[in-house]
């Protein structure tokens, strides 16, 4: 299960206070939850190769996008094991068949179809018909404004104006959702699972409830916040959030407000992971079931002025996501007690867990061998919580994380901006090394231990600061190698050439 924008620090089980996952905490006490598991790209579209074909986002090139035809995953491994496999993901278009996510799939099911009565309500609330007396009005009074001075007033009032009176009547938050909830997915994912009898199955769910707009349904906000916001407060809420025009200094006056929504959809999340659970106990299947919940990637909060999670980040409140196995019969690691924090990740530990490995572990806990073609490897043994202790003896720098996106590449469909600078980071237990791959382009180094926030970049060589420097740039070069798009060539042209047909198609 990956839920999109699931912070690992706003989970229960990481230690986050406030109750947005009470059932998955209590399935932490009997699972393997993996301190420090890292994406190895952001957003969406950057980070599902990893997790699936065990391959970097970036590959087969900056201008490639999605998983190649014909390419062995996760999904696809399975089905020939014999496994039956569907996949059920809340509408999100960067991983649908037009990417290439339905390869492995006996039932994939996109969402795509979803109503999205929400739509019409958010365009409505856009600039009057500029066609109109009224939208003649609003240009002329905007130019006078920006003449005199006055455009932060005239932003400020245009807001309200749209917001508030030319806005439509809302009756409910559901109206509002751009998404299919969590119920209506893992509803359809009990059907499939009622018809399979006995037979194995790989089953892949997506949730959306956690991203933005944030529309939890009214229930999750009770439980979550123990009231109950108008529809109307929550609509305000989110297009505040929403606004170009403002700083983070002025959005931070309804940062707590925004993040009671965002955590209100992780809850609703959770009340979905306990009825799915409850259904595969009451099927007899539990018991032989293995859990993996994950994320996609985090999402920010004005860490560093920031909302969302668009490429040109990879702080750790983007990177860092939650990783929970649970596999029947094994012990689960200790986890830290409860606490409230802003910071983007809780103390750094010897391992540090890359998406990159997570389909060759979940094939190794099957008893299922990896094809050849993926470039990470199991840490099965390593999530053992006797011989996670052995490999920090072993190794004092822990394993190596590295993440990378294309720089500004918000939408994918857009091709010019996919051969902008590769943004890239390597990060080991303790030290984190961020750098835009340009000329002239100057990383940052990170202590994780001193500055979870990732505020300070250290400077100079006290510490033996260049070394560490040194060690992680050596580490990106390798990595660049050894991910060369001349090693993929076959699968690079295969995927161009789908680009090309739908290009023509459209």
């Amino acid at each position: 299960m990956t839920v999109d924008c699931l912070r690992a620090d706003h989970c229960g089980f990481y230690g986050y206070a406030w109750p947005t996952t009470p059932f998955l905490d209590s399935l932490a006490s009997e699972s393997i939850v993996v301190p420090t598991a890292v994406v190895a790209g952001a957003p969406t579209y950057y980070s599902l190769p990893p997790m699936f074909a065990s391959r970097m986002p970036l590959a087969l090139g900056r201008d490639v996008v999605g998983l190649a035809p014909d390419e062995d995953t996760l999904a696809t491994t399975l089905r020939q094991t014999g496994y039956a496999t569907a996949a059920f993901t809340a509408a999100n278009p960067y991983i649908s068949r037009r990417f290439g996510y339905d390869q492995g799939f006996d039932v994939f099911r996109d969402f795509l179809d979803f109503d999205e009565s929400a739509t019409a309500v958010a365009d409505s609330m856009k600039s009057p018909a500029n066609a109109s007396l009224s939208g003649k009005i609003n240009r002329w009074l905007k130019r006078s404004a920006q003449v005199a001075g006055l455009s932060r007033l005239y932003d400020e009032l245009y807001f309200q104006y749209c917001v508030r009176l030319a806005a439509p009547p809302v009756q409910s938050i559901d109206s509002l959702r751009k998404y299919p909830s969590a119920d209506a997915v893992i509803g359809s994912s009990e059907s499939w699972l009622a018809s399979l009898g006995s037979r194995p199955f790989f089953l892949w769910i997506h949730l959306m409830d956690a991203h933005f707009p944030y529309y939890p349904p009214a229930v999750a906000l009770q439980e979550f916040s123990g009231r109950q916001p108008l529809p109307r407060q929550v609509r305000y809420l989110n297009e505040y959030w929403n606004r170009s025009d403002l700083d983070a200094r002025r959005l931070q006056r309804y940062k707590h407000a925004v993040t009671d929504l965002y955590d209100s959809g992780i809850r609703w999340v959770d009340t979905g992971i306990a009825r799915l659970v409850s259904f595969l106990r009451s099927s007899n299947r539990w018991d032989d079931c293995v859990f993996a919940l994950t994320a996609d990637h985090g999402e920010e909060f004005l860490e560093h002025g920031r909302r969302y999670h668009a490429p040109v980040s990879l702080a750790e409140e983007i990177v860092h996501v939650p990783l929970l196995i649970r596999v029947p019969g094994q012990r689960s690691v200790e986890r830290r007690a409860p606490h409230r924090t802003e910071a983007a990740s809780p103390p750094p530990t010897k391992l540090v867990f890359s998406h990159l490995h997570l389909a060759p572990t979940l094939l190794e806990i099957l008893d299922v061998p990896p094809p050849p073609s993926f470039q990470g490897t199991s840490l099965w043994t390593r999530l053992q919580p006797d011989a996670v202790v052995k490999a920090a003896v072993i190794n004092e720098h822990g394993d190596l994380a590295i993440a990378e996106c294309v720089f500004g590449c918000t939408n994918p469909l857009h091709t010019e901006t996919l051969l902008s600078p590769r943004l890239l980071s390597v990060r080991d237990c303790r030290y984190k090394l961020v750098i835009r791959l340009e000329p002239g382009a100057v990383e940052e180094l990170y202590d994780l231990r001193s500055d979870a926030r990732e505020q300070t970049p250290l400077t100079g060589d006290g510490d033996g600061t260049a070394a560490i420097r040194c060690r992680l740039l050596r580490a990106a070069a390798e990595h660049m190698q050894r991910t060369s798009t001349a090693k993929l060539a076959n699968a690079r042209l295969r995927t161009l050439m789908r680009d090309l047909r739908l290009r023509l198609q459209e």
